[in-house]
């Protein structure tokens, strides 16, 4: 009896800790995207929700709506082909990755890099819709995957130790 007592205790403590214990809700939030010309530029947001967490840089994930029409924002910031959303906890209930991945697989939405290297390795992207919805996250780029495998630098990817143990990025 006691070992199947603090087996459920320790199932139910790991799932907390995973699902809530280390998120934290974003007050409010600015999204940023990248231009053509290599410039990072807030376009407005409207009804921000966000979700943060110190313990791994890809749990970042966003929600607003934003008025610029997706045909000018095409034209004027960068786009990440390459980019799919993860999954959020289930609390988070305005992220559906998989309803936010079908729509730009389908190319019903268009995925924008906001902040390359937030932290190193790691790019915040976000995807808008037609209608104005958009959703955040952070993807692992390049440089990041080949790096975090354990293989030395490219030649062409920024020195980790360029940047700080520690970056805020909320």
């Amino acid at each position: 009896m006691a070992i199947v007592l603090t087996a459920a205790i320790a199932g139910a403590a790991m799932y907390y800790f995973q699902v809530y214990a280390f998120y934290e809700e974003l007050p409010e939030g600015e999204v940023v995207l990248t231009t053509v010309g290599g410039v990072e530029e807030p376009i407005l947001a409207d009804g921000f929700a966000g979700i943060d967490s110190e313990s791994s840089p890809l749990r970042y994930r966003a929600c607003f709506e934003t008025p610029q029409s997706l045909a000018m924002l095409t034209e004027t910031h960068v786009i990440r082909d390459d980019a799919a959303p993860r999954n959020a906890p289930g609390w988070f209930g305005c992220f559906d990755a998989e309803a936010i991945g079908a729509a730009v697989e389908s190319g019903e939405a268009v995925v924008f890099l906001g902040t390359e290297n937030i932290v190193y390795g790691v790019d915040r992207v976000f995807a808008i819709f037609p209608d104005g919805r958009g959703y955040g996250w952070h993807e692992i780029n390049a440089c990041g995957e080949v790096v975090f495998d354990g293989q030395p630098v490219p030649e062409d990817c920024p020195d980790p130790d360029d940047f700080p143990v520690e970056q805020s990025d909320g």
